[in-house]
């Protein structure tokens, strides 16, 4: 019995006519096979025709060649007439053209400097303005929340409570103790050189309280918390689970952002609060060991140079700063793209933009506590 013959390799036949060339596809075109590639030469003609009647069967390889023409007639200039071709590679083609004019477009290339700060500038504005509408849907919700209590899912913020206040204590407990006890150390080195040893309780109180303590919670929890929220809702968005939200009439901003970011306003505080006690704590043990401070004499001067104004500044800074972070987390997760990499790109940019504006807002509260004498 004799083998079956092979069919047709493919061909790509280009002749001259009336108004320009027209390119004749025959043969089996599969992308494990070897295809033309497409080579015009020096002729620049008007229009380039295709036409595939010879084809026996084809695959993804067949409409490559055919993007490769027409890309090719758009760089000259020239008509391209795809007419002749099947309705369905044409839906093809068109659906293919689109993907690479979007993938183009969301990769330009700058071309000068001036260029670059221009595309930049527009990026940075479309940033801020979704930030602004996003602070202000989420305003509308707190008002809403304050006039209607019982329609807001107090379940979900119990639960995003225990995430990021109960599961954070460990990891503020070390960071807090660690902090205090470095702190209690260099000033200790220092301090015992003028004999001004109880002072350590001082400097450790102070910069723990009205500090410290806020400003490493609070990046704590933009590692943590601010990073999980953008992760949960960009995976949210890449699954269409928030596009389903939308399409029932359900605001994504109200039943997702609102009780993260209850939650995080309200634990923030308790946390800084439990990170003060832990960092003094640390403190105290290094002035007992090194400076031979008892903890009865050390807590004692503690209490005589953090008064309830200190705690209240850190409080005002933790509450803060913890919206901060529930707010760039969950705008970075609704702004997600539809991908696993836009889920990384949003989870980054999420723990970043919660740091700098920790940063900033920090640098802010020092200038204000200073006008008012706090």
């Amino acid at each position: 019995m004799s083998p079956a013959p092979e069919p047709p390799a493919a061909s790509a036949t280009v002749r001259p006519v009336a108004d320009g060339l027209e390119v004749v596809l025959a043969g089996e075109w599969r992308i494990t096979r070897v295809v033309p590639s497409w080579s015009p030469g020096a002729t620049r003609p008007a229009r380039v025709g295709m036409r595939m009647d010879g084809v026996t069967s084809w695959d993804s390889s067949l409409l490559l060649f055919i993007a490769d023409v027409e890309a090719w007639c758009r760089s000259q200039s020239a008509a391209f007439d795809g007419s002749a071709l099947p309705e369905k590679v044409r839906a093809l083609l068109t659906q293919l053209t689109s993907a690479s004019a979007a993938a183009r477009a969301s990769h330009p290339h700058e071309g000068n400097i001036f260029t670059a700060v221009g595309v930049a500038t527009h990026e940075v504005i479309g940033s801020l303005r979704a930030a602004l509408h996003f602070v202000g849907e989420c305003s509308i919700g707190f008002v809403g929340m304050a006039r209607r209590p019982g329609k807001f899912r107090w379940r979900d913020c119990f639960d995003q409570m225990q995430q990021c206040g109960a599961m954070a204590l460990p990891i503020v407990s070390l960071i807090s103790f660690l902090v205090g006890l470095t702190l209690a150390y260099q000033a200790a080195e220092e301090l015992r050189q003028f004999g001004a040893d109880i002072y350590v309780a001082d400097l450790v109180g102070l910069s723990i309280v009205r500090e410290m303590g806020p400003m490493m919670t609070a990046v704590i929890l933009a590692g943590r918390t601010g990073a999980a929220f953008a992760a949960t809702l960009g995976n949210m968005r890449a699954n269409e689970e928030i596009d389903a939200l939308q399409t029932l009439g359900i605001s994504p901003v109200e039943f997702l952002a609102l009780p993260r970011l209850v939650a995080l306003g309200v634990m923030m505080p308790l946390l800084a609060l439990y990170s003060n006690c832990v960092g003094i704590l640390g403190g105290m043990i290094v002035a007992r060991g090194i400076l031979q401070i008892s903890p009865s004499a050390y807590w004692i001067e503690t209490q005589s140079i953090v008064n309830i104004h200190d705690v209240t500044t850190g409080l005002v800074k933790a509450t803060t700063f913890g919206l901060l972070i529930g707010l760039s987390g969950c705008l970075c997760g609704l702004r997600a793209d539809r991908s696993a990499s836009g889920v990384g790109r949003a989870t980054t940019s999420a723990v970043v933009t919660a740091l700098l504006l920790i940063i900033v807002a920090d640098a802010l509260f020092a200038v204000i506590f200073n006008l008012l004498h706090l």
